[in-house]
């Protein structure tokens, strides 16, 4: 006996072409649940990505488990997209290209509701560990923003976080994504200082 207690193996990384399938499979299945909704199959999503039914049930034993890590992913690349912006912009020029970012999650999420309202446990756990990460990154952003003098905040940031929801919301049609961006151009002017 060597003396060592059982120790838990260290987590290994997922191989770089386990990763790669990992992520066209949830890029691949977005799609799908936008254009087909909760009738696709999980054999089409899998062909569609180019990898067998056995790779995409070693990464998602069931249908619910693509669905919520679909979300997950989602909501994960809005709050890295803050983080990004934070690094490499202005603080209002992060803040609007967060805002925007933040509308094209939402017309994913409308194309997603019906897959969404299909999982057997309901949204209700996957939307309470979405909503804090959102918030935190609406809260960063503003901070920025105030603190470099660019706008001033004279409420919630969830409240303008709410209003650029209802930007999303209310831009359909053809040409939502000019309206949409109007829209926030016409919320960022609103926030200036007027230096």
């Amino acid at each position: 006996m060597s003396g060592k207690k059982d120790q838990p193996a260290p987590a290994r990384k997922p191989r770089a072409d386990a990763e790669r399938n990992r992520l066209r499979l949830l890029e691949t299945a977005k799609g799908a649940f936008a254009v087909k909704g909760p009738d696709v199959s999980l054999e089409e999503i899998a062909q569609s990505a180019g990898v067998g039914i056995g790779t995409l049930y070693r990464h998602f034993p069931n249908r619910d488990a693509l669905i919520a890590a679909v979300y997950r992913n989602e909501t994960e690349q809005l709050v890295q997209a803050a983080r990004r912006l934070a690094g490499e912009a202005s603080p209002l020029a992060a803040l609007r290209e967060w805002m925007l970012v933040f509308i094209g999650y939402i017309a994913t999420k409308q194309g997603m509701y019906p897959v969404l309202n299909s999982l057997a446990g309901g949204t209700s756990d996957l939307y309470a560990a979405s909503g804090p990460q959102i918030r935190e990154s609406m809260e960063m952003l503003t901070a920025r923003a105030v603190a470099s003098g660019d706008i001033r905040l004279d409420m919630d940031p969830l409240d303008l976080l709410r209003a650029v929801a209802a930007v999303a919301n209310a831009s359909t049609g053809p040409n939502w994504k000019a309206a949409a961006t109007r829209l926030v151009d016409i919320l960022i002017a609103g926030l200036k200082t007027g230096q």
